[in-house]
């Protein structure tokens, strides 16, 4: 069963979270999927890795279906396909659970500085719960 863990975001600062774990787990020598809500959060996301830190490079590609991506350590996405057979899935959206349960860690945001955001946040705790991921704060 994968391991669900949330990281608590106090500020607006998902982009800046995404860009830190996707290189957390990237030093582990594990792949990485990134899952987003739209294009242009995809979008936005790989621009982000290119400028993030300066004095490194993750590499990445946005599997929005102009490039091969198996090969990448980290892929950006907006369906519910994993092409480089990432076992570390980071959300910028929500999956269901057969996709989520293709995965051995998974890390989603409980994003407390917004009260509709926390209460989502709440009940996507509650889903993973009741599915029998046993959610944990990381």
């Amino acid at each position: 069963m994968a391991q669900v863990k949330f990281v608590k975001l106090e500020r607006q600062e998902k982009l800046q979270q995404l860009c830190r774990l996707a290189d957390h787990f990237f030093q582990q020598g594990q792949r990485v999927l990134l899952k987003l809500q739209d294009e242009n959060q995809a979008v936005s996301l790989d621009r982000f890795l290119w400028t993030c830190d300066k004095g490194s490079f993750l590499p990445h590609a946005f599997d929005n279906g102009s490039v091969e991506c198996f090969q990448e350590p980290i892929v950006i996405t907006t369906q519910e396909t994993n092409p480089n057979g990432s076992s570390v899935l980071i959300l910028g959206a929500p999956c269901s659970v057969g996709f989520l349960s293709q995965f051995e860690i998974i890390i989603d945001f409980a994003e407390t500085y917004d009260p509709v955001l926390t209460e989502k946040s709440r009940d996507r705790f509650r889903f993973y719960r009741d599915q029998g991921f046993n959610p944990a704060m990381y």
